[in-house]
């Protein structure tokens, strides 16, 4: 039944390419008829209706041995895994019975699909995607570490194939990838892995920065290698006098960890002097790790003044995740600090490949290893005050001790307090729907009010439009936003009362035709004693308080204040000042479309990067409401990385008349005439207006920074090309 799928010449050489790299690394774990009974399985199926078709454009039969391959040779995984990943497709399109996989592999490769089914259907619930508890959510139904390294390897693999990509799709695979799986892989242990995925995300998030890094490294690659191999070579004659066994390398920072320091640091490339670090890797049996790599250190201090205060010893005390690495930075040659990391080969491999490589050194194989392997990741994700980011910290794989995660009908994301109940949904998803619920049909099955929610439960609402809070209510609900929702509703119920019991009194006033002064009304409420006016007139609705015992009452009152005076408030004028025009919301439906199609919906341009027409933009939910960035703005990356489940995808659309500030930065000779040229320039466009001008001359250099009122970026690039071409001008670059 198989068939033969669609390849490129390109991609049928690089899947052949693979497959044997798979079939070599699984050469000493794999059982002696797993081979053949792949085969035979795969015999079964269509393949492609298992792997064709795919909607991101990659090769689908590509990607799943490509994913196996990263898994088994980045992460470590063995047999299980897989043949998990390889069997996942026709078992999830229903080409493989999965009691055929069991009888073929074992339970753990079907118990493994089965979780990979269940983690992947969350996929498919694009509301889930979007919320703030979706990594929560993620490891608390993945159940099995191998899921979650399954999947980093797989998001891995589709940043490899980025340019194969839609550009909303590599955009929304590059923010999550920033946000959740880097930090993951960190959290993990799995540096390298980290390491490429942020430099896959900065090229497709800030392709301006990454190309720009990129470009500078490459321009100072010659002087960077010549410079690593003055420091190594005396460095290597020492070791081996010292008789030991070793490698020594200079390795270049990555792109994003450049990028991050160059933000931090706001200094321009050429001052960071830390572009490289030096690693001495031992081969040594374990009992003598540690001598050998303090012996290292003792030369190495001894050859170079070493920074005391960025000494780094965590081969004394390992991180919580395994990493074991003695750092030292030395001032070398030419008076450069130069850092040096210190380690055995064994204490690379697992820096490299992070806790996936314990199993090898616990003399151990295969499942026994992986197990001790995954009790160790658990313990790992449990330590908290080891995360590299603030929202990574609440990462736990077993289900979370105090909240639960139901569904709504359309497959919305809720996070609730453990023992919450039907009602507590209820009230989570809409304060009215609570107000009105009469009962509920959890996973299918109809239940009370008081049915206590389980986590993935899939919730239904059943409402009354005669239903009523009731005060007893209270006696069950488990959630904050339930009893505070609930006590609001009494109290408007109440309210609603007291409107009748005033309506009476009036009503009555009016028939002796006596005219109720207010004011008079709310100090005789104050002296009766009542805390609240409707207090006062729950007590008449409810015939406490009899309503012509009051009128007596306030006709007394009203006696002895004869001369009440009116005393009307005034107030001073406050000076008016006006938004600027990046603050308020851009005019026009149809500029920017938020999200996916979505129109007309109030945003606010960002001060931080004063986003114009034909910029890349995205869209970030805060406090505020929606706020719209650049893709390059100074600020992006930390938005993506911390808080990514808030940022939503935005773009221009249709035409727009309005103008849009913008700063262009002039640096030139300080030449007679030079502002007068470029301010004729901009006086001479009738599509943009000058607004202002900020000029300061140093040693015979003009700067200037000159803010024009334009509509787009095309204007923009317009007006930068015609300022590059006045005499005298050397460079323009926009602000931020």
């Amino acid at each position: 039944m198989s068939t033969v799928p669609f390849f490129t010449p390109e991609e049928k050489k690089t899947f052949f390419s693979v497959y044997r790299r798979l079939l070599s690394n699984l050469s000493s774990c794999l059982e002696k008829d797993d081979i053949r009974k792949m085969k035979a399985l795969m015999r079964q199926i269509n393949v492609n209706d298992c792997y064709g078709g795919s909607p991101n454009g990659i090769n689908g039969l590509l990607q799943n041995v490509s994913t196996a391959l990263i898994a088994t040779s980045d992460i470590g995984l063995r047999r299980t895994a897989v043949i998990a990943v390889l069997l996942y497709g026709p078992v999830s399109k229903q080409q493989i019975p999965v009691g055929e996989v069991e009888a073929a592999f074992g339970e753990d490769v079907s118990l493994l699909i089965g979780r990979l089914q269940k983690t992947s259907a969350l996929y498919a619930r694009n509301t889930a995607l979007n919320s703030e508890h979706f990594h929560h959510l993620l490891f608390s139904f993945a159940e099995d570490v191998r899921v979650i390294l399954i999947m980093i390897a797989d998001r891995l693999c589709l940043m490899r194939a980025g340019k194969q990509l839609g550009a909303d799709s590599r955009l929304r695979l590059a923010a999550e990838v920033s946000y959740l799986y880097a930090p993951l892989a960190h959290r993990l242990g799995l540096y390298k892995i980290k390491s490429e995925l942020e430099d896959l995300s900065l090229k497709y998030l800030d392709p301006e920065q990454y190309n720009s890094i990129k470009t500078r490294l490459n321009e100072t690659k010659r002087s960077r290698e010549a410079y690593m191999a003055e420091f190594i070579e005396p460095v290597r004659q020492k070791l081996e006098t010292a008789g030991l066994r070793f490698d020594i390398k200079g390795r270049t920072k990555s792109i994003h960890s450049i990028s991050s320091k160059l933000k931090k640091q706001q200094v321009d490339f050429e001052k960071i002097y830390d572009l490289f670090a030096i690693r001495v890797i031992l081969d040594t049996p374990r009992e003598r790790e540690r001598s050998e790599c303090w012996q290292v250190f003792s030369i190495i201090t001894d050859m170079y003044q070493p920074n005391p205060n960025r000494m780094r010893d965590w081969i004394s005390v390992p991180k919580s995740n395994g990493y074991e690495s003695l750092h030292i930075t030395v001032l070398g040659p030419r008076n450069r600090w130069v850092e040096v990391q210190i380690r055995t080969r064994r204490m690379d491999e697992i820096a490299e490949r992070g806790l996936a490589a314990h199993w090898k050194y616990k003399g151990v194989r295969e499942e026994r290893g992986l197990d001790e392997f995954m009790n160790d990741v658990r313990a790992m994700l449990e330590t908290r005050d080891m995360s590299p980011l603030d929202a990574m910290q609440t990462f736990k794989m077993d289900l979370y001790q105090d909240e639960i995660y139901v569904f709504t009908p359309g497959g919305e994301l809720l996070k609730l307090a453990r023992g919450a109940t039907v009602l507590d949904f209820a009230f989570a998803v809409h304060s009215q729907l609570g107000c009105r619920c009469v009962s509920g049909r959890v996973n299918g099955k109809n239940v009370s009010i008081r049915h206590t929610l389980c986590n993935g439960d899939s919730v239904e609402i059943i409402t009354s439009p005669v239903q009523k809070p009731k005060q007893d209510w209270l006696s069950f609900v488990a959630t904050s936003k339930a009893r505070s929702k609930i006590k609001q509703a009494l109290r408007e119920a109440s309210a609603k009362t007291a409107e009748y019991a005033k309506e009476l009194l009036q009503r009555r006033f009016r028939n002796r035709k006596i005219d109720l002064d207010e004011a008079i009304l709310m100090r005789y409420i104050k002296k009766k004693g009542f805390k609240t006016v409707t207090d006062f007139y729950l007590e008449i609705a409810e015939e406490r308080l009899d309503v012509n015992h009051v009128m007596e009452e306030y006709l007394e009152l009203e006696r002895r204040e004869k001369d009440v005076a009116e005393h009307p408030e005034v107030r001073s004028a406050e000076q008016f000042v006006a938004p600027s025009p990046t603050d308020e919301a851009a005019s026009g439906p149809d500029v920017l479309v938020i999200d996916r199609n979505l129109t007309g919906i109030d945003y606010k341009l960002a001060k931080c990067c004063n986003p114009i027409y034909g910029d890349a933009v995205f869209g970030f939910v805060s406090t505020q409401g929606i706020k719209i960035h650049r893709m390059n703005c100074p600020n992006a990356r930390e938005m993506f990385t911390r808080f990514g489940y808030r940022v939503v995808q935005a773009r221009w659309s249709g035409k727009t008349d309005a103008g849009y500030s913008v700063t262009l930065r002039v640096i030139g000779n300080d030449d007679i005439g030079i502002v007068t040229n470029i301010t004729s320039i901009i006086s001479r466009e009738d599509s943009m207006t000058f607004r202002s001008i900020r000029v300061d001359s140093v040693d015979g250099l003009f700067q200037g920074d000159i803010t024009v009122l334009l509509s787009n970026t095309s204007a923009m690039e317009q007006l930068i090309r015609k300022i590059k071409g006045v005499k005298g001008v050397k460079q323009v670059s926009r602000l931020f």
